[in-house]
């Protein structure tokens, strides 16, 4: 019989998230760019003056900006992404993340069926959270199992391993932000792993560090290492899925560097992405032949 997940019993409406940060399109890139910061989103819904939904700005249309060295006073419209993707509050979590897939898209915005009215914004982390919450409250969760002293834990649970990048792709740390810009656009990553005259990681340079580079005016010339994000956070393949959710949630970060032992050696990456993609809790107990997973929408 073929496994279920948790998502099969899950609605949109259940993880989404109500809030809808919008801008007119005739708004600069630099208000785009002081927008996603003070919201800490990754992508904003653009508007007509009409208040119609035209396009989407993320922080990967930003970035070619950036690279286009186009001024940021420049109107949002001349880089949105038309038309945004949308989906419906009542439709199951499972066909929104299979819609995300297919189109390579981090979010979908949600329409209520009935008034045909945007009630909601749904991304990646907005899956992952709910998973979690799940997993927390779950009495077979490692967290909690963690205070009955005594009790054996035969429980087949996620490891990182199972969900996580095996391939990673890195720069020197002395690469141009011109040169980093162009592998995350090539491999379509949201960060890049820089190392130093070792080969050992030495920090990370997100799509949020290039954003903010960007609005300060600094060159797309100047050495990766003068705008990364160090230490590097990290953990061992064989960590549970739900250590490692809690750690990215808890740090606020989208990934982290997988090693197995030796954090000078990185191999894999696992990211929110990751974990939403594996459609189910920290361990096998979510499988609905076993476990009934209620929507609480």
């Amino acid at each position: 019989m073929e496994q279920g997940h948790t998502l099969g019993n899950l609605r949109v409406k259940s993880a989404m998230r109500r809030q809808i940060v919008c801008l007119e399109q005739v708004k600069s890139i630099r208000h785009g760019i002081n927008t996603i910061i003070k919201h800490k989103i990754n992508a904003i819904l653009i508007v007509t003056s009409d208040h119609h939904p035209a396009g989407v700005v993320s922080k990967t249309d930003i970035m070619g900006a950036y690279y286009a060295n186009l001024p940021v006073d420049t109107p949002l419209k001349e880089i949105m992404h038309s038309p945004p993707l949308f989906c419906r509050a009542e439709e199951s979590l499972e066909t929104a993340l299979e819609q995300m897939r297919a189109n390579r898209v981090y979010r979908l915005y949600v329409i209520d069926e009935n008034s045909k009215e945007l009630v909601g914004a749904l991304a990646y982390p907005d899956i992952v959270g709910l998973l979690y919450q799940y997993c927390h409250r779950c009495p077979h969760s490692h967290l909690n199992r963690q205070h009955q002293s005594g009790k054996s834990d035969a429980i087949l649970r996620f490891k990182v391993r199972d969900l996580m990048t095996p391939e990673v792709k890195s720069l020197p740390v002395h690469t141009t932000l011109t040169s980093v810009m162009e592998a995350l656009s090539a491999y379509r990553f949201g960060a890049m792993l820089l190392t130093d005259s070792h080969a050992h990681p030495a920090g990370v340079i997100s799509k949020t560090d290039l954003v903010l580079t960007y609005m300060h005016g600094v060159s797309s010339a100047v050495a990766a290492d003068k705008v990364m994000s160090a230490p590097v956070h990290s953990c061992t393949a064989d960590s549970l899925l739900e250590e490692a959710i809690k750690k990215m949630i808890m740090a606020d970060i989208h990934r982290l560097f997988v090693h197995d032992g030796d954090e000078k050696t990185i191999a894999g990456v696992l990211s929110l992405s990751d974990a939403a993609r594996g459609r189910s809790g920290s361990c096998h107990g979510c499988v609905s032949s076993r476990i009934r997973i209620d929507d609480h929408g």
